[in-house]
């Protein structure tokens, strides 16, 4: 797994130990906090030792102590960091009709006067470059820049000082493509396989990739620079069109890092994109169609369209609506940070940006290469929610899936297994109406399979909704709980809200020991866009393993895994001072088609061990000649 969000980088657990940061020994604390540093340039580590933002050599525990508060207030939800939102406003325009009583005469260069003017406005030339424009009296039509107070000020933000595109040539990316770039290459290089290595045992059709977003790109970089060009004044770029796709992130993937020219595409499907394209990668490896999937989401928006968008719709928890659920006249950065109250009493969601991908090998390859077996993915079922009367409503789809999720663990793993070994990662919006209908769905699943007291983890009161990377934040996090044996509490719970439905539902507002076999990733998305994945530990995938493949196999896996571990450790501890692997190879190995050997078998690609096989299964027999 690789990726960042707002508790920081996915890899080696970090932004998992950032939130559970109290629970863990001071050790690895002091381990945590320079990790992040070095994520934040507050320092660096080299050649093993520590030097400050300045470069002067200072102490692994000193720099961790003077960081510390830097640290924590700058990761999570916390006020949004970028300067439009603060006391001066976001800029804007507003239409007007200005009465002229009499003639309007002002200057303006050659190149900034509309192309089609009105026929009453009277030009004259006043050099090669100035013109000066009289209009008569009457109306005039314009647009007044002003700045309106950001009624949003709170967001899930990657920690502050970190930018992923400062680690590969980035031209003019969207923000959500460059976090894509450097979360695969977090997934690769942690991964500890050599990625050429890989793809040269298999059939290059062995291969896919499913990526994307919710909601495309819609920074300025993409769809929202593009889209309010004309309006703006502002031109559009050759770039604009094409990078705003929600699919890009695949296509990066293929094109930029991985090489691959196997199965690729992406759903979209609001909150619950990620166990889309989790799904899809599942069913391929299942099915036999693929050997190696990379699985992931990258979602960028906290910009003030889109919170504008989200807030218009009564989803978000603004200021006023903050302040009135605590009685507040002002808010302060310990009140952002506090945004997000799953399951307790809340007002709305907070956004927030992240990217997290995952490798998903088939258990035969996994072995054979000896990869480090972070858990297992035996299903994700998706349903939808019938006859809704508002689309944005919650409906019954969540019902079938974590009830199908429950009834695979109880089948693979056992009745006690799932009553006992078994925790929720609620998808935990922090909307009123979330907490009552996600918690009604735990509760008559409980209920159903005996369950009497169901651990919830609810990730988003740390990093926020990331929309449709949000089921990604919670399958890495999960695996951060199987890791350490820790499940996250929920730091913004007061108090249980009163709707919810809790009676055989276990809720913490402190992180607790839980050693766990398998979780339930949970999403309830816009639109009737439900989907539960199971993730089994890795103690229980190793099991099943060696019911499936035997004792001795899984023996020669542990072996060969020694030196996965190895090389996996030394990238962590670079990327722990600093030091990133961002795998971005653009016009390298380009091919158009002339190179390639084609027969009517197979395809033979120049760089690719192995030929790609035009065999395809025919399920619909034949006719005879």
């Amino acid at each position: 797994m690789g990726g960042v969000n707002a508790a920081g980088r996915t890899s080696g657990h970090q932004a998992f130990r950032r939130t559970v940061i109290d629970a863990l020994p001071e050790a690895e604390q002091q381990a945590l906090l320079l990790g992040l540093a070095a994520l934040m340039g507050l320092g660096s580590c080299r050649e093993g030792a520590w030097y400050d933002a300045a470069g002067n050599p200072i102490a692994a525990s000193r720099l961790a102590e003077n960081c510390r508060a830097q640290v924590l207030d700058h990761t999570l939800i916390r006020r949004i960091e970028d300067p439009r939102f603060n006391d001066d406003g976001l800029p804007a325009n507003r239409r007007a009709g200005l009465g002229l009583g009499s003639e309007l005469t002002f200057s303006i260069r050659r190149r900034q006067l509309p192309e089609r003017l009105p026929p009453t406005w009277q030009v004259r030339e006043l050099d090669r470059h100035t013109l000066e424009v009289t209009v008569p009296p009457g109306e005039l039509e314009v647009l007044l820049p002003e700045t309106r107070p950001a009624q949003v000020r709170a967001a899930g933000q990657l920690p502050s000082g970190f930018d992923p595109s400062r680690y590969y040539r980035s031209v003019h990316h969207p923000r959500g493509l460059s976090m894509s770039i450097f979360a695969a290459s977090d997934c690769l290089a942690s991964c500890g396989l050599e990625w050429e290595t890989l793809r040269d045992r298999l059939d290059p059709d062995d291969i896919a990739v499913y990526a994307g977003n919710s909601i495309g790109q819609l920074d300025d970089e993409g769809w929202g620079g593009l889209l309010k060009s004309f309006v703006s004044g502002n031109r559009a770029t050759s770039k604009q069109m094409p990078l705003g796709y929600g699919q890009m992130p695949a296509d990066f993937l293929n094109a930029y890092v991985l090489g691959s020219v196997g199965g690729t595409g992406a759903v979209l499907g609001a909150c619950a994109s990620f166990l889309y394209n989790l799904r899809l990668g599942v069913e391929d490896i299942r099915s036999g169609q693929r050997r190696a999937v990379m699985v992931g989401t990258s979602d960028a928006p906290v910009t003030p369209e889109i919170i504008e968008g989200f807030r218009a719709m009564g989803a978000l928890a603004d200021d006023d609506s903050l302040k009135a659920l605590d009685a507040l006249e002002l808010l302060t950065d310990a009140d952002y940070q506090r945004a997000c109250r799953p399951f307790a009493r809340n007002c709305g969601f907070t956004i927030a940006e992240a990217s997290q991908f995952v490798l998903l090998l088939d258990d035969a390859l996994a072995l054979e290469l000896g990869a480090e077996i972070l858990g297992s993915v035996p299903g994700v079922f998706v349903n939808a929610d019938g006859w809704k009367r508002s689309i944005s409503a919650p409906g019954i789809g969540n019902y079938i899936t974590l009830g199908k999720a429950a009834s695979l663990v109880r089948d693979m793993l056992g009745e006690e297994a799932l009553r006992e070994r078994t925790f929720l990662h609620a998808h935990g919006t922090s909307t009123p109406k979330n907490r009552v209908t996600e918690s009604h769905v735990f509760d008559l699943v409980a209920r159903a399979n005996g369950i009497e007291h169901w651990p919830v983890v609810a990730v988003k009161a740390f990093v926020g909704h990331s929309q449709g990377s949000a089921a990604g934040d919670q399958l890495t996090s999960a695996l951060g709980s199987f890791a350490h044996g820790i499940l996250p509490g929920i730091p913004t719970l007061d108090a249980v809200a009163a709707d919810v439905h809790a009676e055989r539902l276990r809720f913490s507002d402190t992180s607790v020991p839980f050693a766990a076999d398998a979780a339930f990733i949970n999403a309830k998305g816009f639109g009737g866009n439900n989907a539960t994945g199971v993730v089994l530990s890795p103690a229980v995938t190793e099991r099943l393993l060696v019911k499936r493949h035997g004792e001795a196999a899984v023996a020669a896996w542990r072996e060969r895994r020694e030196v996965t571990r190895q090389v996996s450790q030394a990238y962590l501890a670079q990327a722990d001072g600093g030091h990133y692997q961002a795998r971005y190879r653009f016009g390298e190995g380009v091919l158009e088609g002339p190179e390639l050997d084609v027969s009517a078998t197979s395809i033979s690609i120049p760089g690719y061990s192995r030929p790609v096989s035009l065999a395809v299964d025919n399920p619909f027999g034949k006719l005879d000649d």
